[in-house]
């Protein structure tokens, strides 16, 4: 196991690489950049950094000349033989061959595109622009990076014994968070934390952590290289930036309202089994399983990310049973801000009900609140998502209006389109 601390501690290196590889990324951006690759490898997108917690002055507290060595790291990374050969033959969701030939081959011969960053006030300007099979695998390690040295920023004036200190509660808070999950029976947790982790050196002890303490409880994380490395289970679907990229490039409001079920057609074609996830938020859940086609009623699941998540799963459970499927044999995952009381509080509402699965994010990668002075390691709401397709804006709705993204004329049209009415906003902690 290693030793955290010391490595923390020796960070004061001119460079200490956060992102050492191509697939330190989340799993569901592999199978959504193959389905780009094959769907829309043409289109152009942008994508930006987007602080929700502007308190949270990054710029200040993150070294422009630190921020730019990481990313052009980045660009200078390809995929390794061994992680290639994990790819093309690991089995996935019970499915071998998971990544096509075709684009396994692009991939292999893939460096990210250029960037554009700037400073505006006490915020970074980061944004990347290019074709969308590219441009998309920017956003994790982006993010990533940003986080991490922003960690270390905050624990660049700390000595090896207050490290050592330091990490000794963090470990400590993660181990009666997991001694509390043990006594959920039939639990299902997966490590969602890569987006907004600590470092990577925390999300792999955290993987580790949940591996001893969970055992089968523990389904897998959706970090390829943990994953690989830790010989675990590889997690994940789709996301928002599938639906806001279709969307944008609709010319009709007709075609706009098809847009979201244009991708789970495009990935019906691909995907069967648990891969058959919904995410119906995108532009509101209750107008979306409205107006859904009856085909989708027969996936596998929804993964509900905004909102009141005990609403939206049993708005979930009502549409299964409107259209004729028993909720007992659908999956509800869980994924937006989860800590553990709120996991026990939904395993206990839905247990039995539908099979209920759970998305442990950045409250278990990046939970070190209360262990600094002036709470300075508290994680925030950073982002990185598509603006812009060929040119025209994106937009996002989702069902906390605090989530919403894009102009506000926009927005306007797509409520309108999308049918979407009153909302309650909530707080966005992460």
């Amino acid at each position: 196991m290693v030793d955290i601390a010391t490595r923390v501690y020796n960070h004061k290196w001119k460079i200490d690489p956060i992102v050492r590889s191509l697939i330190d990324t989340d799993f569901y951006k592999l199978l959504m950049c193959q389905s780009v690759f094959r769907n829309r490898p043409g289109t152009t997108v942008t994508f930006s950094l987007i602080n929700r917690s502007r308190h949270v002055p990054l710029a200040e507290l993150v070294d422009e000349g630190e921020l730019r060595e990481q990313l052009d790291h980045i660009r200078t990374l390809s995929l390794s033989r061994g992680e290639s050969t994990w790819l093309r033959g690991n089995t996935f969701y019970g499915k071998r061959q998971m990544f096509t030939a075709e684009f396994m081959e692009w991939f292999e011969r893939l460096r990210l595109p250029p960037y554009h960053l700037e400073r505006v006030g006490d915020q970074y300007e980061l944004k990347f622009e290019g074709k969308w099979p590219e441009v998309m695998m920017w956003e994790i390690p982006a993010l990533a990076v940003l986080m991490e040295l922003r960690s270390r920023a905050v624990l660049d004036g700390m000595g090896r014994f207050e490290l050592q200190v330091l990490y000794a509660r963090a470990m400590t808070k993660l181990w009666e968070k997991v001694e509390r999950l043990r006594d959920l029976e039939k639990l299902r947790i997966a490590d969602f934390g890569t987006r907004r982790r600590h470092s990577f050196l925390w999300q792999d002890w955290c993987v580790q952590a949940m591996l001893e303490g969970l055992g089968e409880k523990f389904v897998g994380t959706s970090n390829c290289l943990i994953a690989m490395r830790r010989e675990v289970e590889a997690i994940g679907t789709n996301a928002h930036e599938l639906p806001m990229v279709y969307a944008a490039l609709t010319d009709t409001d007709a075609d706009l309202a098809q847009a979201p079920y244009e991708v789970l057609a495009d990935w019906h074609e691909e995907h069967d089994g648990n891969l058959r996830i919904i995410l119906p938020d995108t532009y509101g859940t209750e107008g979306f399983l409205r107006n859904a086609p009856d085909w989708l009623a027969g996936w596998t699941g929804i993964r509900i990310d905004s909102g009141d998540p005990a609403t939206g799963a049993e708005t979930a459970i009502r549409w299964w049973r409107d259209r004729g499927e028993d909720p007992r044999e659908k999956l509800v995952i869980f994924s937006d801000g989860l800590d553990v009381d709120k996991i026990a509080e939904l395993h206990a509402q839905f247990a039995g009900r539908v099979r209920v699965s759970f998305g442990w994010g950045t409250l278990l990668t990046n939970d070190f609140r209360g262990l600094v002075p002036g709470d300075r390691l508290a994680p925030f709401s950073l982002v990185c998502k598509a603006v812009a397709a060929n040119g025209r804006p994106t937009v996002k709705l989702s069902d906390n209006p605090a989530k919403a993204m894009g102009p506000r004329d926009e927005i306007e049209r797509y409520k309108r389109v999308f049918g979407v009415g009153v909302q309650v906003v909530q707080e966005v902690l992460v």
